[in-house]
């Protein structure tokens, strides 16, 4: 009778934390996490790659980095019309997202110059783009105003836990190959097994469905002439660009920069312990945190991500400013990132589908993604050349975004005020 009570309380507790949550968006989940687990073996690793066994300078990296941004921005908006297609969907263009992005990824794994670089970057952002607004519409079909968060936590939750074991088997498989490359053919099919599951296991949603569809040059005007979604792709942009630092200025920030007591920066293997931590704490926190900022408001949420994201970039010129200790204030560092992350995206995520229509998700999620390749172009570029140089310069360049977060909380605040109560 008491191990019958303690399992009803079991399901009950987890039922609180996991809302009925549509099974199809467990499959596309799924799908996520495998796909992520190969993005994981090279996310952290490529900037590395290209500069220390390739041979660029960290600026040209930074730059073939960002020029996959200008493809995805293409990506984003001909793939935000195409999920909105009745004649496309959703499901078609994921598949051409991963096919695309499967290609993409066996062009990196050849780069031996930069113009192969910057080739391989382009497929790889054109793949993006068509992926990022079909698959958050998917998400956002599959769910209801009362756990919508939690649906865009779910999801994000198999992100980071792909993302946190395609690290560990990268560190393992560089420490017994010592080869890279191989990483980026990991990648390739973990995107064609991510077809594989959007093949057999996704589904046109219902919203996709109804008769009445709007024009995509009438729908794109719909967007681009809604304030509110403006503002908040304003002020979305520097989230991006914060976050895009973390996939490729701060892996060689550890690797090529003297941030402890020796001359050289942290081993490969600390590097993998580090960002397997940071991605750790993303997926234990991100349900409860979730859940703990949905009473607040999506603004509240995102200005509490915008502070955590100062601390974080303070921490990090404390690591490389101390005389000692240097792994703890790192440590702290990509903790306090983690936190930023998890407030961030499933509010943002809300934010956009309680704005747009249901038969224009596809579209307003195509800019919102679009949003992510303009923080590429940005960060990439921007971190690239704070890596080349002096070291004084490259300490002092991780102070100006805890500057930058002032505008965004001043900016948040408008938002706030603009838009309905109910958000």
């Amino acid at each position: 009778m008491t191990s019958k009570l303690m399992k009803l309380a079991s399901q009950s507790q987890l039922s609180s934390w996991l809302p009925s949550i549509h099974p199809q968006v467990w499959i596309f989940a799924i799908g996520r996490f495998l796909s992520e687990v190969g993005t994981g073996c090279t996310l952290f690793y490529a900037p590395i790659f290209f500069v220390n066994e390739v041979g660029l300078s960290a600026t040209s990296v930074g730059v073939a980095l960002g020029s996959g941004s200008i493809s995805g921005i293409v990506g984003r908006i001909v793939g935000g019309s195409l999920a909105d297609s009745e004649y496309w969907g959703r499901r078609r263009t994921l598949l051409l997202a991963t096919a695309i992005s499967a290609v993409g990824s066996l062009v990196l794994a050849t780069t031996s110059d930069f113009t192969i670089l910057v080739i391989g970057s382009l497929i790889s952002g054109l793949g993006i783009g068509f992926y990022w607004p079909a698959a958050e519409a998917v998400v956002a079909d599959a769910s209801q105003i009362d756990n919508r968060r939690q649906t865009f936590a779910l999801a994000r939750l198999a992100d980071n836990l792909g993302l946190a074991i395609g690290i560990v088997v990268a560190g393992f498989l560089i420490a017994v190959i010592g080869s890279y490359r191989w990483l980026f053919v990991i990648d390739s099919i973990s995107f064609l097994v991510f077809f594989g599951v959007v093949y057999v296991g996704i589904s046109q949603t219902e919203q996709q469905q109804m008769p009445e569809k709007t024009e995509h040059f009438a729908s794109w005007m719909a967007v681009l002439s809604d304030r509110r979604f403006l503002v908040y792709i304003a002020v979305n942009i520097f989230f991006t660009i914060y976050i895009s630092q973390i996939h490729s200025t701060l892996p060689l920030y550890f690797k090529n920069f003297v941030i402890k007591s020796t001359t050289e920066g942290f081993a490969q293997t600390t590097i993998s312990v580090l960002f397997a931590w940071h991605l750790m704490l993303a997926i234990i926190c991100q349900l409860p945190v979730t859940n703990l900022l949905k009473r607040c408001s999506h603004t509240l949420a995102l200005t509490v991500s915008a502070i955590l994201w100062a601390v974080g970039f303070g921490l990090i010129w404390v690591s490389g400013t101390a005389p000692s200790d240097n792994l703890v204030w790192v440590a702290l560092a990509l903790g306090v990132f983690a936190v930023a992350i998890v407030s961030y995206t499933p509010s943002a995520a809300s934010l956009v589908t309680e704005l747009a229509p249901e038969n224009q998700r596809g579209v307003y999620f195509s800019l919102n993604a679009v949003c992510w390749a303009i923080g590429s172009f940005i960060g990439h570029p921007l971190g690239g050349w704070a890596l080349d140089q002096p070291r004084v310069i490259t300490d002092s360049y991780w102070l100006g975004f805890p500057l930058s977060v002032l505008i965004v909380v001043v900016v948040l605040q408008y938002l706030n005020r603009i838009l309905p109560e109910s958000n």
